[in-house]
């Protein structure tokens, strides 16, 4: 008996011992492992200045995660020209407190926001096999699925109060303008797609002509707004909620965007093309995951540093 069932077990240990070491380098140390990406986007007139944009994306702040409020206080120190955050703040009802502590150095920079579904809707406990299978049947969010029912309302409000008291602009389906330094910067944003709150209607015609530079924020990067907002000649789209895939295969990449958004641009600078027109696309993968689901796996969490160049 021993001879024929021992390599069985030891092979079954073997195996636990692989996914418990998985498990717990994915909760312990990668989804505490915070990163900045850089990157460059040609999208600017000529003659104007470079712009310095900090993304920052996703946080699902959770009481107690004092090292990424550190690290989030710490992107102040790179002294960006205005920060946009795409949405997505919390993951714990009583997270507002933290969320605005960690935030706090940012918000004496010019920013500009949009919220997620769950900067409005506290986290619930989901299987992450009904990613795949959403995928596979091309159901996301409630686009195609039934209406949350019983939902837990976050204290939304008192951060957006505090947003617009630092001086940051809501976009939620909305227009809104900043000055910096002589410049005329204009935005375009929509409320979060994801739950059905984008109004596109209510924002469309493209770029303001008598501004510098416009720009189109989003949380999450859905189809049907990434065709808008291209073919409406916007020239760079900002987005988040995708968590990079959260869970990826190395050297494969994401397996689902949690959006009818492919999974080769899940993360990252992309582009985007709708009616012979072509946008650029930057989706951050975020620095945070939801409360029940706490690991992330070769997708580190992260914010973005755009440099905003002339056009060759």
């Amino acid at each position: 008996m021993r001879a024929r069932y021992g390599v069985p077990l030891k092979a079954a240990a073997g195996i636990a011992a692989v996914g418990a070491a998985g498990v717990a380098y994915a909760a312990g140390f990668e989804a505490r492992s915070f990163r900045l990406r850089r990157v460059t986007v040609p999208v600017l007139p000529q003659g104007m200045r470079p712009l310095r944009i900090l993304q920052v994306s996703d946080i699902h702040m959770v009481g107690g995660q004092r090292k990424k409020r550190a690290w989030l206080q710490s992107l102040a120190g790179l002294r960006p020209d205005f920060v946009v955050n795409t949405g997505d703040n919390l993951s714990d009802t009583e997270g507002v407190p933290e969320v605005l502590d960690a935030l706090g150095p940012l918000m004496s920079f010019p920013g500009v926001y949009v919220f997620g579904s769950n900067d409005y809707y506290g986290p619930r406990l989901r299987n992450p096999g009904r990613y795949l299978l959403e995928k596979a049947q091309g159901r996301h969010g409630l686009n195609g699925n039934k209406p949350v029912v019983g939902a837990v309302h976050n204290p939304w409000e008192e951060m957006r109060d505090a947003f617009d008291a630092a001086g940051w602009l809501n976009l939620t389906n909305t227009r809104a303008r900043l000055k910096l330094d002589g410049l005329e910067l204009a935005f375009t944003g929509l409320d979060d797609p994801h739950i059905k709150r984008d109004r596109y209607e209510a924002v469309a015609g493209g770029p303001e002509a008598d501004a510098d530079f416009s720009l189109a924020v989003v949380h999450a990067p859905y189809l049907r707004v990434l065709e808008s907002f291209t073919a409406d000649g916007y020239p760079l789209i900002l987005a988040g909620h995708t968590h990079g895939g959260q869970l990826c295969i190395p050297f494969y990449g994401a397996l689902v965007t949690n959006c009818d958004l492919d999974t080769k641009r899940v993360k990252g600078l992309s582009t985007h093309e709708a009616e012979g027109r072509r946008a650029y696309l930057h989706v951050s993968a975020g620095c945070g995951t939801n409360r029940f689901t706490p690991v992330r796996f070769a997708c580190p969490p992260e914010a973005t540093l755009l440099t905003l160049t002339p056009k060759a």
